[in-house]
């Protein structure tokens, strides 16, 4: 038997796994202490099962713990120690403005403030030669001086510590000595070049570490003390498994650990169904998160940013330099507060009623109209059986809520109100995927939307026409798909170093030796989590034109000649991505990347299933369908009850414990091989 556990924004989702058979149980995520809404999860879906801990082999965990503490600015209070000359680099950034008209634009707040900053004399060159020695009796005063201010996690950033980590380490062993406290350096933490990205990565990891550390101390002994003998993995940003150790040491790789679950869930259906392009839409209820899969597969960066001050404008947040998975999230879930703003505008988010208090139909004080209480006032969720029946909703605490907030300052009837909150929702989170595509360069519309998460099959139909795709899949367990897929994701580890390379003067002796030196280090963290399997090393290059600003990942092979297939496929890649290559300009490799991995735990292909029988109508629901419209009756189905080859007409709701699934007029539904729903559009042949 396996775990997955999520901890999100509102909800903890748990879920178990033995062979074929699943449970699954939704919780209120416990923020005081997010530790006991996992283990109220995990009894909860063992009880189901009739099984104890014992007999568990492995838990798989995420958290959104490191992206609030980053947010909310409540992790530990953290020094850092860099290179003389470069204290402010926190607060000059690249000098760049994400808005370039907005004379009022604020920046993020550094993670460090400017007294906790501190200088010593040390100096490297790009290529890693010593300038200047490091004055160690510096970082002794230094690291007294830290203690003195009241500092609790140390960060140390040295000028080209990425291209020799040696000055780094001695710092960190000479503070640990002085202070005690744990260090954070940025040639193991984030080892690439760009000053500022690197130096916010280190500070980051050094404000998460003493919370994090803490956290997971705190669960995985609360675990074992529960009998627990198996495993205890964490899931990454990359969509890979670390150990619990590994995790302490790099909380900044946990950010994005929730969505990328989502994302090797959607993943694993894509090959299971074969859908060669996948749009995926993971609603829960505080953001909704979208991902391009192809070929099964998905879109991988060593960039991104949290905390940002204009929540969907890039460059204004922290930015941070570790493996992710390529996906965009926005403010707008289940628990995303509506209201009319100055200019009388319906506006949805990015503020969230989470779990304590929740929406009004929660009835745990909450007073704001969250998207959930719309779908209650429309009709869309059942207010007795919501959470198979575990938590009912107050459906006059919603229609007072919706009318209050948007109904009466907007001059419309609640039903009007709550249907208007929807449509904007989905409006949103169209506009948001449509621009996410147009930036890669991905075709959107021949695309299927796999929707998972507590709300997205509520909203993935008027999602979808928005974007002009006539399909979605609603899997098994679409409730809980994070957790599902922390259970499908390999465990790897991957590492990325700066050293530039141009391209006729590359020698394989040297890059060879650095990759392999990568390679050693990173079994050595994937080996604690997958003792006795096959690890595979997977080898890129972030190459560019010299004088260009970004990179493209090109596959390295390595041996004679490595350096002429690497220039032609970065040719050959180039050109396919822009349309030409810039002749005459040779190509540069920035960074390197080292992936170890074990073996990804496969899913059988499934074939599709002849249409059958009408699914049966468990009961009629009164559902308002949207201006000028009136209430309607919408048969309701049992998703439990639907078994492959049925199919029907909407409209249609499709109702089970952990989410319920919207098939408007004008759409038609089929269940699949394997219980798959496949929603498809009736003009669609």
């Amino acid at each position: 038997m396996k775990i997955g556990a999520d901890i999100g924004g509102t909800f903890t989702d748990v879920v178990a796994e033995d062979g074929d058979r699943r449970w699954s149980v939704k919780v209120p995520t416990t923020h005081g202490a997010p530790e006991q809404a996992v283990l109220d999860g995990v009894d909860a879906v063992l009880a189901q099962a009739g099984r104890s801990l014992a007999e568990v082999s492995l838990v798989v965990h995420g958290t959104t713990l490191a992206t609030n503490a980053l947010i909310e600015r409540k992790g530990a209070r953290a020094a850092l120690l860099t290179s003389e000359g470069f204290r402010d680099v926190l607060e000059m950034g690249n000098e760049g403005r994400f808005d370039q008209y907005d004379i009022r634009a604020v920046r993020p707040v550094p993670l460090v403030p400017r007294h906790l900053r501190y200088e010593v004399a040390e100096r490297l060159r790009h290529d890693g030669s010593v300038v200047q020695a490091l004055d160690e009796a510096g970082v002794a005063a230094a690291g007294r001086a830290m203690v003195a201010a009241g500092a609790e996690a140390i960060a140390v950033c040295f000028l080209h510590a990425y291209a020799d980590g040696a000055h780094e380490r001695r710092a960190r062993e000479i503070l640990a000595e002085v202070t005690g406290l744990p260090v954070s350096i940025s040639s193991e933490v984030s080892p690439q070049m760009r000053e500022y990205e690197r130096t916010s990565t280190t500070v980051a990891n050094a404000v998460l570490q003493p919370v994090i550390s803490d956290y997971l101390g705190r669960l995985e002994a609360a675990l074992r003390d529960r009998g627990l003998r198996g495993a205890v993995l964490m899931i990454l940003s990359s969509g890979t498994l670390s150990t619990i150790d590994t995790a302490a040491r790099f909380p900044i790789r946990l950010l994005e650990s929730g969505p990328a679950g989502g994302a090797i869930f959607a993943c694993d259906i894509a090959r299971r169904l074969g859908i060669s392009q996948v749009l995926s839409l993971d609603v829960g209820g505080t953001t909704a998160k979208f991902c391009l899969i192809d070929e099964g597969d998905v879109r991988r960066s060593h960039t991104f940013e949290v905390a940002r001050t204009y929540r969907f404008k890039r460059g204004s947040g922290l930015p941070v330099s570790v493996p992710v998975i390529d996906l965009v999230e926005i403010g707008a879930g289940g628990g995303s507060l509506a209201r009319v703003d100055s200019v009388g505008r319906i506006a949805v988010g990015p503020d969230s009623a989470g779990s304590e208090p929740g929406p009004a139909c929660y009835g745990r004080g909450g007073t704001g109209a969250g998207v959930t209480d719309c779908d209650l006032v429309l009709g869309k969720l059942d207010p007795v059986a919501f959470a198979g029946g575990k938590m009912p909703l107050d459906l006059g605490a919603a229609r007072t809520a919706v009318q209050a907030a948007v109904g009466a300052p907007a001059g419309l009837t609640v039903e009007n109100a709550a249907w208007a909150v929807t449509e904007t929702v989905a409006e949103t989170m169209a506009s948001a995927a449509g621009v996410h595509c147009a930036e890669l360069g991905a075709e959107v519309t021949a695309r299927t939307v796999i929707a998972f998460g507590g709300a997205a099959p509520l909203h993935a139909a008027r999602f979808a026409e928005k974007l002009g795709i006539a399909a979605f899949v609603v899997p098994p367990g679409a409730g809980v798909g994070s957790a599902i897929g922390f259970l499908r994701a390999p465990v790897a580890f991957e590492i990325v170093r700066t050293r530039r390379v141009l391209l006729p003067d590359a020698d394989w002796g040297a890059v060879g030796a650095m990759l392999d030196e990568m390679a050693a280090a990173a079994r050595a963290v994937v080996a604690e989590g997958a003792a006795g399997q096959v690890l595979t090393v997977e080898r890129l290059a972030q190459m560019r034109y010299a004088g260009q600003g970004h990179e493209i990942s090109v596959p390295v092979a390595d041996g004679t000649g490595f350096a002429e297939r690497l220039g032609a496929d970065f040719g050959a890649m180039y050109e396919r991505l822009h349309g030409k290559t810039i002749a005459g300009n040779p190509a540069e490799v920035t960074s390197w990347t080292v992936r170890v991995s074990a073996p990804a735990p496969l899913s059988d292909p499934l074939a599709d299933v002849a249409a059958g029988a009408a699914a049966p109508v468990a009961r009629v629901r009164r559902v308002w369908p949207g201006a000028p419209a009136e209430w309607r009756d919408w048969p309701e189905h049992a998703r439990a009850a639907l078994v492959p080859g049925m199919q029907g007409q909407g409209p249609a709701i499709i109702a089970e414990d952990e989410t319920t699934t919207v098939v408007p007029p004008g759409w038609r539904f089929r269940v699949g091989t394997g219980g798959y729903l496949w929603i498809e559009r009736g003009d669609r042949t």
